[in-house]
């Protein structure tokens, strides 16, 4: 009767998965961005009003993150996915226990995984800063350009004599 019911309980300890069981297949996703208030949106149909968030998301998801603010331009990042440390330990006890079930719900499902990165953290570029920068870049490139071709060149900056 103890040997059934050694039997019975280790069979039922086998079968959850491990990360699936401590982890779960969600996690949030944490974004913050300089200054706060932008508005996020994932190429994978989640969104959140404004920054700082939190977004639960599946663990085994891959997107692009797009955050939008007035007065400064769109930036995006890209968000995957790696084995998490914990996520790996729980597998390595699947395999050691015995649990091919629950090594294969566990990779299966995405538990034994983390997004990346997380937290992440965005600084907006306000428009006039990235107006100036293409501006300042044609003036920068010319003397350069003059130099290889012979070609005189003036700027705006320095009255011209």
């Amino acid at each position: 009767m103890k040997l059934q019911l050694a039997i019975a309980l280790g069979a039922i300890l086998s079968l959850p998965a491990c990360a699936t069981v401590t982890r779960g297949t969600n996690t949030a996703w944490e974004v913050t961005s300089t200054p706060s208030g932008a508005r996020v949106e994932t190429s994978n149909g989640h969104m959140c009003a404004a920054t700082p968030c939190s977004i639960k998301m599946p663990r085994r998801s891959e997107f692009v993150a797009t955050l939008t603010l007035s007065g400064y331009q769109p930036a995006t990042i890209t968000v995957t996915n790696k084995i998490a440390t914990g996520g790996g330990v729980a597998m390595a006890g699947n395999v050691l226990v015995g649990g091919i079930i629950g090594a294969g719900v566990d990779a299966g499902s995405g538990a034994m995984l983390d997004l990346t990165p997380n937290p992440a953290h965005i600084d907006l570029q306000t428009m006039e800063a990235t107006a100036s920068a293409y501006q300042a870049a044609p003036a920068a490139a010319a003397p350069a350009a003059a130099a290889t071709t012979g070609a005189r060149v003036e700027t705006s900056a320095a009255p011209h004599q």
